[in-house]
């Protein structure tokens, strides 16, 4: 019940940046974290950065760990993907993701299996 719109995607040269937004509405309460998730041409998603909403703790793949930065904005129900030193090899769409089902146990947030709600993705294509 938990509907994700991203945005922000688009053509940049190796190098730049862009921050990705994605506004999360329905029922919005249930949301335990949000992440984003890529996939590039010919394969598998793969895991990119997480955020709790609770506590704001952060997890990075180490693809992108110091070049990007997850950051969310609790009034608006939005989370941000800024994304810096842009790198041919970050060319995929863009999913945002959250979690919204309740575990007894520890959620990875590296899996995906623990995301319900995806947005739609948007592309984000680095030149060289």
């Amino acid at each position: 019940q938990v509907q994700l719109v991203e945005s922000g995607g688009g053509l940049v040269q190796a190098g730049g940046s862009l921050r990705l937004s994605c506004a999360a509405s329905g029922r919005t309460f249930s949301t335990h974290a949000m992440g984003w998730f890529r996939q590039a041409p010919g394969k598998e998603r793969e895991f990119v950065t997480a955020i709790t909403w609770s506590d704001g703790n952060t997890y990075y793949a180490d693809s992108v760990k110091g070049r990007f930065t997850i950051y969310k904005d609790n009034a608006k129900n939005t989370v941000y993907l800024q994304m810096n030193s842009l790198k041919p090899e970050d060319t995929a769409v863009y999913y945002c993701a959250a979690v919204t089902v309740s575990y007894l146990g520890r959620i990875l947030y590296t899996r995906e299996v623990y995301y319900d709600a995806w947005g739609q993705g948007t592309q984000v294509t680095v030149s060289s």
